[in-house]
Order: C-alpha cells, then structure tokens, then sequence
C-alpha cells in the first residue's frame, strides 16, 4: 500500500539545519587563528564550509522533492561508482595520503572522501535486495549472503585505505538492517563473532591502531604524544562548566587540541557553550534518532523502511563514535562529527541522507507497515 502524499518531517528539517548551523558558527570559532596562521584568511575554512552547506542544502530540497522510490533505481550503479572511486583512492599516483590515510581523492581543489558516498550507496543496495527478496523464506540464507558480501567489499577496500572507524559505521548499519529485515539472532551472533575475530587480527597487525586501543583502556600507562588528543579534549571539555567560556573564548583551539575544527570539534562546543551546547547537540542527534526510526516504522513499502533505518544509523552511530572519542570512551577514529564538523564530503553526504529520509517522510502511511 502506498501511503498519502504529505508534508514532509519539519522536526527532522528543522534539527538538521540547526545542526548545520551551529557546525558552521563553531567551525569558524575553531579554525579562525589556524586558518589565519596558514592562508593569511581567518575566513579560509568557514567559507568552505558555507560553500558544501549551501551545496548540501540545495541537494537535500531536490532530494526530498523526489520520490524515494527514484533512488532504488540508482543503487547499483551507486555502489559500482563507490567501487570504483574507493579503488583509485588506493593507487599513490592518484589517491592522497594524509596522516599516514590514503582517503581523499582531490578533484578542482576540493578534496573528496569516497567513503562517505559509499556508506549511503551500500544501505540503497541493501534496502533494495532485502526488500526485494523479503518473500522469500525459503531461500533465507542466500537472501542475506549477496548483501553482506557486497558490503564486505566495501568494508575491505575502505579498511585498505585505513578508515576503521568508517568501516565500524558501516557494519553497525549493515547489521542493523540484517536485524530489522528478520535475519535470526543466532545468525547475526555468530557474524558478529567472525567480524570480533577479524577486528582482534586487523588490529593486532596494525601498530598505530592497537596504540589508539591501548591508549583507550589504559590511559595513565600511555605515553604523553598517545594520550595528547583524548587529554586536550577532556581538558578542553572541563572547563566549559555549564554555560562555557563563550563563543570565541575557548583555549583548546589555540594550538593545544589538534583537529579542532574536525574530528574534535565537540569538545569546542563544550569548553565555549558548556553543558547546554553539548546537551543541545546530543538532543539534536537523539532527535534524529526518533524522527528517522518513526520514518521507517511508517514508510508504505520495506525499500522505505529499510533506507530508513539504515540512513539514520549511519548518522546517529557516526555521532556517538565521536561523542565517544572526544570524551575518552573510545579509541580516536578519525570520523567527523556529522553536520557540524568542518568536511565537505561528510557534509553533502550527510544532507543527501536527510533528504531521501524527508522524501520518505512525505510518502508514510498513517500506522506504516511496523507501526
């Protein structure tokens, strides 16, 4: 059954912008000094960032116009296209390595992150197989094993690069929509055994990454250039007491907290708008949380509910990595905190998801198929 046509979901829109918004106030209080120190332009990173937001919100109204349905159509040739671009990344003459990451591919000035569109392209590929092969009890176990390979691919190329905390998003969702499309408990424990087993040798034969871990659990017995981060960013979050210092007046961003503008950007809004801006910002995402589950439980069709679903845990399991890294519960990851930090990729992703999740909303059914 499909559902009535109806407006779309405003406290969704609405928790997004102002996600947006107070990404691009707090990135140029983070980066204003380091971008006047290396461009000679205080402005350098905010008006990039004013440029992928404007960019981002103008896909996310075309996409929230469209009916959803339209992107089940484009999710294989999505996939192939982050195949491929996941691919170059890899090859030294073309992708570009930073802090020992070969993640970015630079294209007219802008540097771009193809693991940000792949995590969106395998959750429309796997809404599209599971729902498309959702009568199908009798094939069970082959209903689920083409999406998870496909999706093992994905997490093998992007774990090359490394990105492990992208790798960790992606299986969160993949697992997360195997849940929701009926795969058995017992089925889904024993893949999460084999991807513990693989997690323990990935990181046992990556240094840096068994460090982060280390670091994580026993933080007094690192060493000071380990712990440096996590340390800057609690110190950083300390102060901020209930209301901040103001915006502006935070320390952190004076040399002491590396990626401030990026990955850390959170524990900024900590030391400058306290307690109440990081409450804000949690509450923003538990919003989204609520809004994108309600989406799901009342799309007329499973690719809807599937997308859904899928698209909010790519989001909300993204924020509450870096919630998790800034405060020290765990290892540094590297992922960005999605709408506020300073990134474009993430940021044009991010508002693209939104607005397939808006075009969703505008097509749900009074009760939904789950409601």
């Amino acid at each position: 059954m499909i559902g009535k046509r109806l407006s779309h979901d405003k406290l969704l829109y609405g928790a997004s912008l102002l996600l947006a918004l107070v990404g691009i106030v707090m990135v140029y209080s983070a980066s204003a000094i380091k971008a006047q120190e290396k461009y000679d332009d205080p402005y350098f990173f905010l008006k990039r960032q004013l440029i992928c937001a404007l960019i981002g919100l103008a896909i996310m109204l075309w996409a929230m116009h469209c009916d959803y349905r339209t992107f089940q159509r484009y999710a294989l040739p999505l996939f192939l296209c982050s195949l491929f671009l996941l691919s170059l990344v890899l090859i030294p003459s073309i992708g570009v390595k930073i802090n020992n990451a070969r993640r970015w591919l630079r294209l007219f000035g802008f540097s771009f992150q193809p693991s940000e569109l792949a995590k969106l392209s395998i959750v429309l590929l796997m809404a599209k197989l599971l729902a498309k092969s959702a009568d199908r009890e009798e094939q069970y176990a082959k209903r689920f094993i083409l999406p998870l390979a496909l999706s093992g691919a994905l997490c093998i190329l992007i774990g090359f690069q490394p990105h492990f905390g992208m790798v960790a998003i992606l299986l969160c969702a993949v697992l997360a929509l195997c849940f929701v499309a009926g795969a058995r408990l017992s089925h889904l424990s024993i893949l999460v055994g084999v991807i513990a087993v693989c997690a323990v040798v990935v990181v046992l034969n990556h240094p840096y990454a068994l460090t982060r871990i280390m670091t994580m659990l026993y933080p007094d017995a690192a060493t000071p250039k380990a712990a440096h981060q996590t340390h800057q960013a609690i110190y950083a979050l300390g102060p901020g007491g209930l209301l901040g210092r103001g915006l502006g007046g935070g320390l952190g961003k004076l040399g002491y907290l590396p990626e401030s503008h990026t990955e850390f950007i959170f524990a900024v809004v900590g030391e400058e708008a306290g307690l109440a801006g990081t409450l804000l910002v949690v509450a923003l995402f538990g919003m989204l949380l609520w809004r994108g589950t309600r989406i799901a439980l009342r799309a007329p069709d499973l690719f809807g509910t599937y997308t859904a679903i899928g698209i909010t845990f790519l989001i909300v399991t993204q924020a509450a990595i870096n919630f998790g890294v800034v405060i020290g519960l765990l290892p540094i990851t590297g992922l960005p905190l999605p709408l506020v930090s300073f990134g474009g990729t993430s940021l044009i992703v991010t508002f693209l998801c939104i607005g397939i999740l808006l075009s969703i909303s505008r097509h749900q059914t009074a009760r939904g198929r789950f409601a």
